[in-house]
């Protein structure tokens, strides 16, 4: 019998992506809006938590969750449930879906008259931080700043078409002792960037593979000074 193997087919489906909103108290006229991505095994609890860190209360926050749910170990040897933006098998889909993802809820929060279309700005932690930069680079029309802290950039910045020059103010944000990526990974990082992008601001701290205090206090500045 000859063999009729057919692989690698599709269907389209359609799936629930699921965000938490803060609004500032007595809001009266569209504020600025983060958009708040989070890390690999996180969740958007955690990257609201952050971003209201630096935010002060003067941003309208959206904290979007990845599609991708897996179980993650605990510090008291339990598990918990994590959330995951893609992997490097077949990226592209799950890129196009984070795009989707982000341009339907700043759609959304400026038609409620809640943002300001023109102050949206982005944060993203670890995984986040190379999807945030594609969004950039692909719309860099609808973003006021960016900031990510201790994680990659795209590997396609100097091949991928679709790819615009992006003016926005970006900081980028590492440590000196992270798990995942070394001193030299975060350097060759920093000057691609930097070759990139006119208005990029860049620290190194001593920290791991974290968001640690000092970090913070950075982003409430560049947050403050952009919008």
């Amino acid at each position: 019998m000859t063999e009729n193997t057919r692989t690698d087919l599709t269907v389209k489906a359609e799936i629930e992506l699921y965000y938490d909103v803060y609004v500032p108290d007595g809001l009266a006229k569209p504020a600025p809006l983060l958009i708040a991505v989070h890390g690999y095994g996180a969740h958007k609890r955690y990257m609201m938590r952050e971003a209201k860190l630096v935010t002060g209360g003067q941003y309208v926050i959206a904290a979007i969750e990845a599609p991708h749910p897996h179980y993650r170990p605990t510090k008291d040897g339990g598990y918990a449930i994590g959330y995951g933006w893609l992997s490097e098998r077949r990226p592209e889909p799950h890129i196009r879906l984070h795009h989707d993802f982000v341009n339907e809820v700043i759609d959304r929060l400026v038609r409620e008259g809640l943002a300001d279309a023109g102050r949206v700005f982005m944060y993203g932690f670890s995984q986040a931080c190379a999807l945030d930069l594609r969004f950039a680079f692909t719309y860099p029309d609808r973003l006021a700043g960016i900031a990510g802290v201790c994680g990659g950039i795209p590997g396609d910045l100097d091949t991928n078409p679709i790819y615009k020059p992006f003016a926005a103010q970006t900081i980028y944000l590492y440590g000196d002792d992270d798990e995942f990526y070394t001193n030299d990974q975060f350097a060759a990082f920093d000057a691609k960037l930097r070759s990139l992008l006119p208005n990029y601001v860049s620290k190194q701290f001593k920290a791991k593979h974290e968001i640690t205090e000092e970090m913070r206090g950075e982003i409430r500045r560049f947050l403050d000074i952009s919008r």
